[in-house]
């Protein structure tokens, strides 16, 4: 029989001999990250939301070990945004990701005090998300979508894979401030390439089956579709449209083309999302984000669809496709 005596040191050197990491884990304060993303629940949103878990875990934040993420989706909404951005910063979290420009707005006015990580935003200066890109200054900071000035490449690019176009329907939404600066962009350029603009705004399903109809009336039309989470809302209904009235299209994103698209540039936003990672894990450890500087995308991406092209009867120039970071047949 052991004596109590002997039980307890034998018990306390059992404890002693346990694992390090298994101790560490027990008495780890689980932090916790609220989500919110702009776009629908589905492969686009999930995609990106994997590269933030990804890159989250790269740096030793795991679900459910030492950080609980809470998720919504907030799917080119306001009204939904609005009211999951109020749930998450009910939750008491440490710091909320911002998925999308979209829904920034959404979480400023829901609190001014949790630290917010954006990704994929244009203007945030312009829209008052900052004070500035170089010192923030407030709650929130994280990464662009793309500058104005990129309106001048689509333009571009829209001129060099369609050379006939001499009208180009400008698909936007006015309800953001990115909507009217790309607008403002496109407009200063668009006489230099010889391009007269006709502005689409994206407000529902049937003005914009209305407005294409009526601008695909007349000959040597194209399309550019700027940058914008209502837009990804609409993603097939454009990408038929352009398809049904011949319209070559440019669109900003990847998605857009792999779903039958012509052609897209712009930053990879997997990639921003992977980036906001060490943003999120910053401030975990202490950072405020008026003190990180609003950085720019590092990767962009030209991909083109030559199913498409050949479809609208266009040659892609041989230059072009050499360009090209992906193109899909």
């Amino acid at each position: 029989m052991i004596k109590r005596r002997e039980f307890i040191t034998l018990l306390g050197g059992t404890a002693a001999s346990w694992p390090l990491a298994a101790r560490a884990q027990q008495t780890e304060r689980v932090r916790r990250v609220g989500v919110l993303l702009s776009v629908a629940d589905g492969p686009e949103g999930k995609a990106r939301l994997g590269a933030f878990l990804e890159g989250l875990q790269q740096l030793g934040w795991t679900d459910g070990r030492n950080v609980r993420i809470d998720q919504r989706w907030g799917a080119g909404d306001a009204e939904r945004a609005l009211k999951y951005a109020a749930e998450l910063v009910a939750l008491g979290p440490d710091v909320i990701l911002a998925a999308g420009g979209a829904v920034v707005p959404s979480l400023l006015q829901a609190t001014r005090i949790v630290p917010i990580v954006f990704t994929y935003t244009s203007d945030p200066v312009g829209a008052g998300f900052v004070d500035s890109l170089a010192r923030p200054g407030g709650n929130a900071t994280g990464f662009l979508a793309f500058e104005y000035g990129i309106s001048a490449k689509w333009l571009e690019l829209l001129k060099q894979i369609a050379p006939r176009v001499t009208r180009a329907a400008v698909i936007r939404d006015i309800a953001i401030a990115s909507g009217t600066g790309q607008w403002g962009a496109l407009q200063s350029v668009a006489p230099s390439f010889g391009v007269e603009l006709s502005p689409v705004n994206m407000r529902d399903v049937g003005e914009i089956e209305r407005a294409v109809a009526a601008f695909a009336r007349s000959t040597n039309g194209g399309m550019i579709l700027t940058g914008t989470a209502l837009a990804v809302v609409y993603r097939d209904l454009i990408v038929t449209l352009a398809a049904q009235h011949k319209l070559p299209a440019m669109y900003f994103e990847r998605a857009f083309v792999a779903a039958g698209g012509l052609v897209s540039y712009g930053p990879d936003p997997i990639d921003l999302h992977r980036r906001a990672a060490s943003y999120v894990d910053r401030i975990l450890k202490g950072a405020k984000p008026a003190d990180l500087p609003v950085q720019a995308p590092t990767k962009y991406e030209l991909v083109i669809n030559l199913k498409t092209a050949k479809a609208l009867g266009l040659d892609v120039p041989p230059t072009l496709l050499a360009r090209a970071d992906e193109v899909i047949e």
